[in-house]
């Protein structure tokens, strides 16, 4: 029943009513594109496409496209050039003085950043858009027949059609962010994972009830209780925080310095300060492996996405990536300074450089099981096929896909909970009626 009245209470505020109608509606939209194919390209024919597109590298493009990727569809790229442009810029942002000075201009700065972003983002669409063609008309060994029209003409026009798509994704994301409820680009590439749900359950409960020795439902029942299991243990990884104690020595009230003896406060340092970007960086780099592995046969155990030699070197690269990600992302140089203008201090520590060491001492020690963590829950996949899971249904184990989804999933509940409790209504994550108003 709390549930359901602190649904009856999100529609009762007009405000939020229409914001989650529109993330809705902005959703719907771009799932009804994903489904359109390109024009020249016969949707039928594609079943070589969709079997390359079930695992791996491919199949992590595929599942945040919600499918697109393996149906050739004007969306085929969707978000993700987006996404690469905006690593760009803010790995770039650490050694270019100019994107360093637009970071520190406030609102004009990041609309600066936001802009470039979205121009690279045109730039790395224009180069990956032929990519794509020339790689489904030539590795995927599609039929003839699947491309009712060639030449020059199928060429631009595609290219043109997926630049425009990825755009209008862009646009999307952005208008949900501006104007709906929750991250825009992180919910479309959420609700394009949660597409792949049905049929992988689906695909999992048949092959384990029809065939023999399978386990039938029992095991069904089993793996869905290590799915749950692995979604708490999640949550535990997103949420995670070291709070660091902070105590200030005056306060601003009222536009008057004041003493505020004992005044304390902290400084949340997350366990998985590098999100689900190590797990990206990794997969990436694990095109070297592949290709070493097809070209030496001494090293064919590196192309088997499952086999042991894989995961062991992708979780290394989590590893490392993990530390790499945080220290560009963290910094702790100017977290001291900020502290120490605001006038705060870690209690026994000197302000300044000690503070920073410090800040940057448990950071480091943070992010040594935060990265373990992370890396055994992205070869869990892997792990779970060896049991007889199917591919489909072990992405859902853990890895991006896992982690992306319970983060947004958390983020937007977070913003929901706001609009309720900033109306008096009870939170979205919490219970009781404390705060339910009297006039309901």
């Amino acid at each position: 029943m709390n549930f359901i009245n602190t649904l009856k209470d999100i529609f009762k505020i007009e405000e939020l009513k229409n914001k989650i109608l529109l993330t809705i509606g902005l959703i719907a939209v771009y799932r009804f594109m994903a489904a359109v194919p390109l024009p020249g390209i016969d949707p039928l024919q594609l079943s070589a496409l969709k079997e390359s597109t079930s695992g791996g590298l491919l199949g992590l493009l595929n599942a945040f496209t919600g499918g697109a990727f393996a149906r050739a569809s004007v969306m085929a790229l969707g978000i993700m050039p987006y996404i690469s442009a905006s690593i760009v810029v803010q790995l770039m942002g650490i050694a270019v003085p100019y994107l360093q000075k637009l970071q520190k201009d406030g609102e004009s700065g990041r609309k600066k950043i936001t802009q470039i972003t979205r121009w690279l983002t045109i730039v790395i669409t224009l180069v990956q858009a032929p990519t794509y063609i020339t790689a489904i008309k030539t590795q995927f060994n599609l039929p003839p027949e699947a491309f009712l029209v060639s030449g020059l003409t199928f060429w631009v026009s595609s290219i043109i059609i997926l630049t425009a798509g990825t755009i209008f994704a862009m646009w999307l994301g952005e208008r949900i962010t501006d104007k709906g409820i929750g991250n825009g680009i992180s919910l479309l590439i959420t609700v394009g994972i949660i597409a792949n749900f049905p049929a992988a359950f689906l695909q999992e409960f048949v092959s384990k009830t029809e065939n023999a020795g399978a386990g039938g439902l029992m095991m069904i029942l089993i793996e869905i209780i290590v799915w749950f299991v692995v979604i708490l243990l999640t949550v535990l990884l997103v949420t995670a925080v070291r709070k660091i104690a902070v105590q200030y020595a005056r306060r601003t009230v009222a536009g008057n310095v004041q003493n505020v003896a004992g005044s304390r406060d902290y400084i949340p340092l997350k366990l998985n300060a590098a999100g689900v970007m190590p797990i990206i960086f990794a997969q990436a780099i694990m095109f070297l492996p592949l290709a070493l592995g097809q070209r030496f046969p001494a090293l064919v155990g590196l192309t088997d996405p499952n086999g042991w030699q894989y995961n062991v070197i992708f979780a290394l690269l989590i590893i490392i990536f993990s530390y790499f990600y945080t220290a560009i992302t963290i910094p702790t140089n100017k977290m001291a300074e900020d502290l120490k203008r605001s006038g705060g201090f870690i209690p026994g520590i000197r302000p300044g450089k000690d503070t920073a060491d410090r800040l940057d001492s448990v950071l480091s020690r943070i992010t040594f099981p935060g990265s373990l963590f992370l890396a055994a829950l992205s070869i869990l996949p892997a792990i779970v096929v060896q049991f007889g899971v199917q591919q489909g249904w072990a992405m859902f184990y853990g890895g991006t896909s896992l982690i992306i989804m319970v983060g947004v999933a958390i983020d937007t509940m977070q913003q929901i909970n706001s609009y309720l409790l900033n109306n008096h209504y009870d939170g979205l994550m919490k219970t009781g009626n404390s705060n339910r108003k009297s006039n309901k």
